[in-house]
């Protein structure tokens, strides 16, 4: 992803906040490595039977995700926006993933959201184009509808 680099908030958090953190942004780094289409079916698995995350626990998270890796506090927005994902289920709820590109000049991103608006992110994101989406609700409202291919 090449997105404008924004100073992201790092502060110091308690050793219990940062390993959590640790084991979600280690996953994230290989996850964020792999075919778009794989990282999607990966966090569908991963967000299966999540609640909805709500934007302060988000913004939380994403601070912790910020805090712990350099990286995704600079410019590796996909890798911290997974890393956010893989951190709120550990909670027991998920954000809607979102990656998206802006055509002119040509910028790609990856966030997250919660309660319907992007979390951490400058308003421009909301001019971007979405390519792929994960949401909680939406992936298992499809699963629900879908026939099983299962007996």
């Amino acid at each position: 992803m090449s997105a404008p680099v924004l100073a992201e908030l790092r502060e110091r958090i308690g050793w219990r906040r940062s390993l959590v953190a640790r084991l979600a942004t280690g996953p994230a780094f290989v996850l964020a490595a792999l075919p778009p289409a794989v990282i999607r079916r990966a966090l569908v698995a991963v967000t299966a039977g999540a609640r909805p995350a709500n934007a302060a626990d988000t913004a939380r998270w994403r601070t912790d995700v910020n805090s712990v890796s350099r990286r995704c506090a600079g410019q590796g927005c996909l890798q911290r926006s997974i890393a956010v994902v893989l951190l709120a289920r550990l909670h027991g709820s998920a954000p809607t993933w979102r990656t998206g590109f802006r055509p002119d000049p040509f910028v790609a991103h990856a966030w997250v959201e919660a309660d319907g608006a992007p979390v951490g992110e400058p308003p421009a994101v909301a001019h971007f184009h979405t390519v792929l989406t994960v949401s909680p609700t939406a992936d298992a409202e499809r699963s629900r509808r879908s026939p099983s291919w299962r007996a």
